[in-house]
């Protein structure tokens, strides 16, 4: 069995899935001053009646590292920084403990200047007598030569036990990137962890063995023990648990599509080109920052079921905060789920104070109330309309970079719109008329981010280097620093990388017909060495693609809810 949980800003969605099956769906409100009760209490009505011993995985979507990010609710980071000879880097947004320290290696990895133990020896003290929580280290071109990363670390493991090295964050070059995210990693560590601790313990308590995912920013998963590593890779994994939970419900159609998630804060939105997700070819943004995590491309909006709305100035307002629940549904403010009960199109469970309180404000401003319900649900839907063409309108100026390759000069047109989220049901037919687009909701579509949180596969990416001349290989995602050990050339440099690939997959609990770690690059140049020696640079790129455990079976037998 798979126990899958997705954390959203209002509620807490959890399904168990037994042999591909639907077996039980849980959905409560979110308890915003005890995320944890939140996760486990919904664990807790998922497992009860069932033998712990048949749960084979649990597997959470969860806000945490995104709320810290966002809220600015993070660890004082001690960033170590050596950006050596060349452009002089300015980061303003990276606290007030910022170290700067001598020595370089060249774009090749050889070593240019050494780091000076003095310099480190003043920064410890330094940091020592500040509140510093976590260290990040990151040294320009560590990701062909992680030495100098390595040894500061080495010089403050026994005064910190969260370091983050920016080597080990991703095997892609860009130095500003790798500071951010090397700094976001750092800055949640604290958080992630005691997130772990509270995960493990209770588990331990209840007496369930089974491992725990965390969703990834890709779609995919990391297991807990490695994401208190990288915990900057579950930002946005709410998003992912979108993607994935319409990946496994809707028809998939090699054609040009937008899915769109509705649920009571915000909106997502994606979009797919001749079937395959839309990637960031760099890394995602989150709060301004720019970083190496690789992601499904998604853009929220803050417009949801619950989203508030207002007249401000005469003007119709809809989002985008969220100030309560539904008025229909026991809040105080009127949200267009309000709108939806109000015509007949939802049910709610307060009808009549939904009634009376858009009527009153439609009498207030002179309007009919039932008018009054179709405006907000006009304007709501052209929103979504309109961000859609914005989407669209940027990626007709960029090229498009899909999991598979990048496409140039790719003009993208929608042939239809797919739809979850607790109002899909309720919002199709409007959405349909705006977008001229036919627009279709899967089977479940109250839960399918829970249902993508528990059905997604394990993703990796890993960037392989070799240089023959300095006698070095080096995979940075996997932190592995070795020589070749003998004669290598590009095709030994595909098949170790993918056997490196596939022994991880091994260890995320996949079976052997699910191993799909494939080539994504690979090139090999010679170098020349005087009159006699050629050495050999070597890049290969391996990936194991987002995708799914297990298509979901409809026995037509329906769940406990």
């Amino acid at each position: 069995m798979i126990i899958g949980i997705d954390m959203g800003g209002t509620n807490i969605d959890g399904v168990l899935i037994r042999d591909g099956r639907l077996i039980k769906t849980v959905k409560n409100p979110v308890d915003r001053n005890d995320y944890f009760y939140s996760i486990w209490n919904c664990l807790a009505q998922l497992i009860e009646d069932v033998n712990k011993h048949d749960i084979n995985r649990i597997q959470l979507s969860t806000t945490i590292c995104t709320n810290a990010i966002v809220e600015d609710n993070v660890s004082r980071v001690g960033m170590i920084l050596q950006p050596g000879p060349g452009l002089h880097w300015e980061f303003d947004r990276l606290g007030e403990e910022i170290a700067y320290i001598s020595g370089s290696v060249d774009h090749r990895g050889k070593l240019v200047k050494a780091i000076v133990r003095n310099e480190l020896a003043e920064i410890k003290r330094r940091f020592q007598a500040g509140p510093v929580e976590s260290i990040a280290v990151v040294t320009k071109f560590s990701t062909r030569n992680p030495e100098p990363e390595q040894q500061v670390k080495q010089f403050l493991r026994s005064d910190y036990s969260n370091i983050t090295l920016g080597h080990t964050m991703s095997g892609k070059l860009n130095f500003p990137r790798r500071v951010e995210t090397a700094y976001l990693n750092a800055a949640v560590s604290q958080t992630f962890r005691t997130f772990a601790d509270y995960i493990q313990q209770a588990l331990l308590q209840e007496g369930i063995t089974a491992p725990v995912y965390i969703l990834k920013a890709d779609g995919g998963t990391i297991d807990l023990v490695r994401a208190i590593d990288k915990p900057v890779e579950t930002i946005l994994s709410g998003p992912a648990a979108s993607f994935m939970g319409m990946t496994a419900l809707l028809e998939q159609a090699q054609t040009d599509q937008v899915l769109l998630d509705i649920g009571g804060t915000t909106t997502d939105i994606f979009v797919l080109v001749d079937g395959i997700p839309v990637f960031e070819p760099l890394g995602i943004m989150i709060d301004g920052r720019k970083t190496l995590v690789r992601a499904i491309f998604s853009q929220s909006i803050g417009l949801g079921g619950d989203s508030h709305v207002r007249f401000e100035s005469g003007e119709l307002k809809i989002g985008p905060k969220r100030l309560d629940r539904a008025v229909a549904f026991g809040g105080q403010h009127i949200t267009p789920s309000d709108a939806l009960v109000y015509l007949g199109k939802m049910p709610g469970d307060f009808p009549e104070k939904s009634k009376v309180a858009l009527e009153v404000m439609a009498q207030n401003h002179g309007i009919d109330p039932v008018m009054l319900a179709e405006r907000i649900i006009h304007q709501f839907c052209c929103t979504i309309d309109q961000t859609i063409q914005q989407i669209l309108e940027r990626f007709h100026q960029v090229p498009v970079y899909t999991i598979r390759e990048l496409l140039q000069d790719r003009k993208i047109k929608p042939r239809s719109v797919g739809l979850i989220g607790g109002p899909a049901k309720a919002l199709a037919s409007d959405l349909e008329h705006i977008l001229e687009l036919p627009v279709t909701y899967p089977q479940h579509y109250q839960v399918a981010n829970a249902i993508g949180a528990a059905l997604a596969k394990p993703t990796m990416e890993i960037n392989l280097m070799i240089d023959t001349e300095r006698d070095v290989l080096l995979i940075p995602e996997l932190d592995i620093h070795q020589t070749p050990g003998q004669y290598i050339d590009l095709s030994k440099a595909k098949w170790f990388a993918l056997d490196r690939i596939k022994a991880a997959e091994k260890n995320m609990g996949l079976t052997d017909d699910q191993l799909e770690g494939e080539i994504v690059e690979a090139n090999s140049f010679n170098m020349v060495q005087g009159y006699y020696r050629v050495d050999k640079n070597i890049r290969v790129k391996a990936q194991i693609r987002p995708g799914l455990l297990q298509r979901l079976v409809d026995d037509g037998q329906g769940v406990d809810s």
